[in-house]
């Protein structure tokens, strides 16, 4: 398979900031390949530590900027862990806030994924 240098969205350091100034820990992960989320994030909810594998789209980009590669469509359907799409600082927030107030629906693992992209 052909590996293509994996590219970061611009506002990706803006979307690690913010997760680090909600006391999350972040790992990159962008360079995994195959369809791999760009980031794994770990911070306490209220049921304990969580972790969630989380795509960064560059939410000032056109749909077809944001779209999901073929390999990440793949990877989003069959991977059954914790995961989100996050395009903005107020998703961060509204994702780590979900899970820190234990609103997050049992076995609802993917943060509602942006239109057009593939996500179910």
């Amino acid at each position: 398979m052909t590996r293509y240098k994996a590219r970061v969205d611009a506002n990706q350091p803006e979307i690690v900031q913010a997760f680090r100034a909600m006391g999350c820990s972040v790992s990159h992960t962008h360079t995994a390949g195959e369809g791999f989320p760009d980031l794994a994030v770990g911070f306490k909810g209220a049921h304990g530590p969580v972790t969630v594998l989380v795509e960064v789209k560059d939410g000032s980009k056109p749909l077809s900027g944001k779209q999901l590669t073929g390999a990440q469509k793949i990877w989003h359907r069959e991977f059954q862990g914790a995961k989100a799409i996050v395009e903005s600082v107020e998703q961060v927030a509204e994702l780590v806030n979900s899970y820190r107030r234990g609103s997050r629906a049992k076995g609802r693992t993917t943060l509602s994924l942006p239109v057009g992209t593939g996500g179910s």
